[in-house]
């Protein structure tokens, strides 16, 4: 059994988020001129040519120990980014956001009832508190507009739970650079596939970051290829830290610190675009670090003891 060491996941989780939440403040310029899909597979391209000049004189292992749980972990990860994506053609930000947050909670459902983990109060308290910081900070249209589509980000939620469950559940013994590896490789699929099917079946494309969804494959400028550089960079810091949080504690507390994400990207938003937050916005800021606060401060309790 993988020691539980949660004090350090908080820290890791906290440098993915202000890395994410910096990196991911520039897709809209990226989406400007290049479409979701060319943009997954330019980035997978950088990345994994980053991931392996780095792997020999860092003596990364890239190598999976158990190959059919990396590709399923890899695969799980990436239909619910794919799921989270779409959604945003036809559904406001807010609500895909608020959709894809409640992952915290489908990670405490499976952690309890598929896995027989023991979940107490506290961690209970501090989703319930983390998510109503989440409803506040993306405002009172993310609970509007239910219908059928509206499940599509609670679909992409519950997937990411599952996949960050199977982090630590199936594969504690990987890498985390191996766990990268995969889940760059898989949305570099599926973002050639997606290139491949809107030439072959090209859609009608709106101007700017409207077409993000419908456009192909088209010739960018230096500007989309810079800022997707620093993407596939972020992204490999980023995203590896958050993969090594996950493996280092329980899934349903680390979890539940990811929420730290919103603070850091709305953090961003206002140094790089000076775009401030509103009164009830900074309210759910502060429910958010508590709930993150309660899970680090009660797993320190439990390491000291």
């Amino acid at each position: 059994m993988t020691k539980d060491r949660t004090v350090a996941a908080a820290g890791l989780i906290t440098v993915y988020a202000m890395v994410i939440g910096f990196t991911d403040n520039y897709v809209r310029v990226i989406a400007s001129e290049a479409g979701l899909w060319q943009f997954h597979f330019t980035r997978t391209v950088m990345a994994m040519a980053l991931l392996g000049l780095a792997a020999i004189p860092l003596g990364l292992r890239l190598r999976p120990v158990r190959l059919r749980a990396v590709v399923a972990r890899s695969a799980i990860h990436g239909c619910a980014m794919v799921i989270y994506f779409g959604a945003l053609a036809f559904l406001d930000v807010a609500l895909v956001a608020a959709g894809l947050f409640t992952a915290p909670i489908w990670v405490l459902l499976i952690s309890r009832f598929v896995y027989g983990h023991a979940i107490g109060p506290v961690r209970i308290v501090a989703v319930v508190t983390g998510f109503a910081g989440v409803i506040l900070v993306l405002g009172p249209e993310a609970m509007g507009g239910a219908s059928l589509p509206a499940l599509l980000p609670v679909i992409a939620g519950a997937m990411y739970a599952m996949g960050n469950i199977a982090t630590r559940e199936w594969c504690a013994q990987e890498s985390a650079e191996t766990l990268l590896a995969g889940f760059f490789t898989m949305l570099g699929i599926i973002g050639a596939v997606g290139m491949l099917a809107l030439w072959l079946a090209p859609l009608a494309v709106p101007a700017g970051s409207d077409g993000f969804l419908q456009r192909g494959p088209v010739w960018p400028s230096g500007t989309f290829y810079f800022w997707t550089f620093v993407q596939a960079a972020g992204s490999l810091l980023g995203v590896g830290m958050m993969i090594r949080a996950y493996q280092i504690t329980d899934a349903s507390k680390a979890s539940v610190l990811e929420y730290v994400i919103l603070p850091a990207s709305a953090f961003w938003t206002w140094v790089l675009w000076g775009k401030g937050l509103e009164p009830m916005a900074v309210v759910g800021m502060a429910l958010i670090v508590a709930a993150g606060t309660m899970i680090a401060l009660r797993a320190r309790q439990t390491e000291v003891a």
